[in-house]
């Protein structure tokens, strides 16, 4: 999971063998296999805030199944069993990716403001391990190339709507992605460091990325 990160150049939260069989153990995670028995992918469940928020964390493709309909098939399954593990939690989720983006939109997430999502410190942490962190971390957890997406039981729009959304603004966010990218990278070299309702959520979330 790890090395596919760095290929990406991003990162993923680095977490021990027994920390992974201790998720599957207790069935909050997903494993995608062939009929042969052969691994294609994962992903697994991890609580926030007192279980107050979830993240769908480490969703990993074998590189042979991707563009394939494997990780919009696990994000389904992991999605489910978190909403039926966690009713009432607020499902989050941070990426680089238009392709999960994209994914995610189906599922009924919003694009919010990084203050929309869990302040755990343990959360944040996890984010030591990913290549930006520095910028994150300039930014003061409120910025970053990831972009932030939020599924909220309490107050959400249908997915229909969502994925309406995201495919009528899908060339917008790809250059609010590039937008970021070009942004904090001349941030950087400039410095010489590393380092209400869904329409309105929406908005904030424009506003903040590109209000720097």
């Amino acid at each position: 999971m790890e090395s596919s990160a760095k290929a990406r150049g991003t990162g993923i939260a680095r977490r021990s063998p027994e920390y992974i069989a201790e998720k599957m153990e207790q069935g909050k995670a997903v494993i995608a296999l062939t009929n042969n028995g052969d691994w294609v992918g994962f992903c697994y469940i991890e609580t926030w805030s007192h279980g107050e928020y979830v993240a769908n964390s480490g969703l990993i493709v074998v590189p042979a199944y991707r563009k394939s309909g494997v990780a919009k098939a696990i994000k389904q399954k992991i999605f489910n069993l978190s909403r039926e593990k966690y009713p009432d939690a607020k499902i989050f989720g941070l990426t680089t990716g238009l392709a999960v983006m994209k994914i995610n939109s189906e599922l009924g997430y919003e694009p919010v403001t990084y203050s929309e999502l869990t302040q755990d410190p343990a959360f944040w942490e996890g984010c030591k391990s990913c290549v930006n962190y520095e910028t994150l971390m300039s930014k003061d957890r409120q910025n970053c190339f990831c972009t932030a997406m939020l599924y909220d039981p309490k107050d959400h729009y249908k997915p229909e709507e969502t994925k309406e959304f995201f495919e009528k603004n899908k060339s917008g966010f790809e250059r609010l992605l590039r937008f970021k990218q070009w942004k904090l990278f001349k941030k950087k070299d400039n410095t010489g460091s590393g380092g209400g309702n869904g329409n309105s959520k929406i908005k904030s979330f424009l506003f903040h990325h590109f209000n720097f």
